[in-house]
């Protein structure tokens, strides 16, 4: 049986994590290990943060009350996490259960196998990679591992979806990288052909000890 774990099912997300209404569905587990993860209870199985199990039937029961919301405004589920990729046979098959009309997003580092990147080509409609950085150094530094996977799976979207379907990612990470080094990243992917990008800051509250 084809179950995933995850930790939270958030409704009602308008214009936030995709276009229209959204839910967002967090999935358990990450391969990385990012200094300021805003979602460490993914990798973090304990009494604190239980995981819930499901099955893809289980999770279009859950979620399709709120059809008429997604059809209306063009919204749908929105994949994070966690690293949803880590899941792709989940999210195809959910794909089958709620058809071609709910849009489907993920949130995604893309440091998977690129075999979980083309399972999901022909059921995403929507790519919101977060890069972190460009840089090899700064991206091993912050998140602990390379990002070599990154890369390449970066240039299989650009050679099939197009930049239509795509958008990344690009923050300052304070103690990390600094604007040249995001200027370097977003001229890079540019030249990959991407063209849609989010760029923010992390806003980091730091500890102080006397």
């Amino acid at each position: 049986m084809n179950k995933a774990p995850f930790f939270a099912v958030t409704r009602h997300r308008i214009n936030i994590d995709g276009k229209g209404v959204v839910t967002l569905v967090c999935f358990g587990m990450c391969p990385l290990r990012c200094k300021y993860c805003v979602n460490a209870q993914c990798f973090k199985e304990d009494e604190t943060w239980k995981w819930k199990e499901m099955t893809p039937e289980e999770l279009y029961q859950q979620t399709k009350c709120d059809e008429l919301y997604f059809m209306a405004t063009g919204g749908g589920l929105t994949f994070g996490g966690g690293e949803p990729l880590l899941r792709s046979d989940f999210i195809r098959e959910f794909r089958t259960l709620c058809g071609p009309h709910w849009k489907l997003s993920v949130e995604t580092s893309l440091n998977v196998p690129a075999e979980q990147v083309e399972t999901l080509l022909p059921v995403i409609d929507c790519w919101i990679v977060d890069i972190k950085d460009m840089d090899p150094a700064v991206y091993q530094a912050y998140t602990g591992k390379d990002n070599r996977q990154v890369l390449d799976n970066l240039r299989l979207l650009a050679a099939t979806c197009g930049s239509e379907k795509v958008k990344v990612r690009v923050p300052l990470i304070p103690d990390f990288n600094d604007e040249t080094c995001r200027k370097r990243s977003v001229d890079g992917l540019r030249e990959m052909g991407f063209a849609h990008f989010d760029l923010f800051e992390y806003k980091i509250k730091h500890s102080h000890t006397d």
